[in-house]
């Protein structure tokens, strides 16, 4: 029997993010189109009597180690599906960024399901592991498929998007992170107060035709995302960030998610490395990547 499963899984970008009216269960209908990006978590589920979890790498301190951590929960879960108690230890191993709008806990919890099924040899198909991930939370089912795909609903009812060719982004990390239901608040707020009702989001043609075609620079000005000015307004800095990529001649321009990552569509990984010198002077950090890449896998 398998002692221990590694899985390694991408983070995401959000190249559309519309955001309809608040729904009665607090949730906002979406149109969210997820890429997966070459920066990557590995989840190793090893043997075990109980489910613990172990972090290390980059802002390893700011993951929780208990309830609140989405792989144990998502072992937990998959535990419960299957009608018997089951242990691992998880040791995840962070290259996404930690709360910066690039769905790194929601990947880590896709990465311990695959993980886990196979330690367990339970042998769930794709569809039973999209189910266990929609309900614990709406980027969980993305980081399982990776690619790119429209999320409807509140994101989790997944729709694969072709795309044409390889696209290269550079993503600048801010200090801290935002808090994802802070962020939705503070859209519901600057909406009210300037009077604007909110729309049923639909996907945008612009952006599906770039993706199809692999047209870089058409996809880079149909960027968009409506959580962007409520990120803007509660970190302040981001604003002069997305500037200095703009004015270094990215192709789009946006935060990620909820952000505080920003990400900048480069015309190439050469011009992506001249954004990224750019760019280290108004950020914490800076990383590059390029994308569709799949999502997570055994390795």
């Amino acid at each position: 029997m398998t002692s221990s499963v590694t899985v390694r899984v991408p983070g995401k970008v959000n190249l559309q993010l519309s955001v309809g009216p608040l729904r009665d269960d607090g949730y906002h209908d979406l149109v969210n189109v997820f890429h997966a990006v070459s920066l990557f978590d590995e989840v190793t589920a090893v043997e075990a009597a109980t489910l613990t979890v172990r972090v290390e790498g980059d802002s390893a301190g700011l993951v929780p180690l208990d309830g609140d951590n989405l792989a144990i929960r998502a072992a937990r879960a998959l535990a419960a599906r299957a009608g018997r108690p089951y242990g691992a230890e998880l040791v995840i191993r962070k290259s996404i960024p930690v709360a910066g709008g690039m769905a790194g806990g929601s990947a880590d919890a896709a990465a311990a399901l695959v993980a886990c099924d196979r330690l367990w040899g339970l042998g769930l198909t794709q569809r039973d592991l999209l189910d266990i991930a929609a309900d614990l939370g709406s980027d969980v089912p993305f980081a399982l498929l990776g690619g790119t795909a429209v999320g409807t609903g509140r994101g989790e009812m997944l729709t694969p998007l072709p795309v044409r060719g390889t696209f290269f982004w550079v993503f600048a990390l801010a200090d801290g992170g935002l808090s994802t239901p802070q962020v939705y608040g503070e859209c519901d707020r600057l909406r009210e107060a300037a009077g604007e009702r909110a729309c049923w989001p639909a996907l945008s043609d612009q952006l599906a035709a770039a993706l199809r075609d692999g047209d870089a620079p058409g996809l880079g000005k149909s960027l968009v995302n409506d959580l962007q000015p409520a990120a803007i307004m509660l970190r302040r800095s981001l604003a002069r960030t997305l500037q200095v990529g703009r004015d270094r001649g990215a192709l789009g321009a946006l935060v990620s998610g909820s952000g505080p990552t920003c990400a900048f569509l480069a015309e190439s990984a050469e011009h992506a490395l001249d954004l990224s010198v750019a760019l280290k002077s108004a950020c914490r950090a800076v990383v590059s990547g390029y994308g569709p890449v799949p999502g997570a896998v055994v390795v």
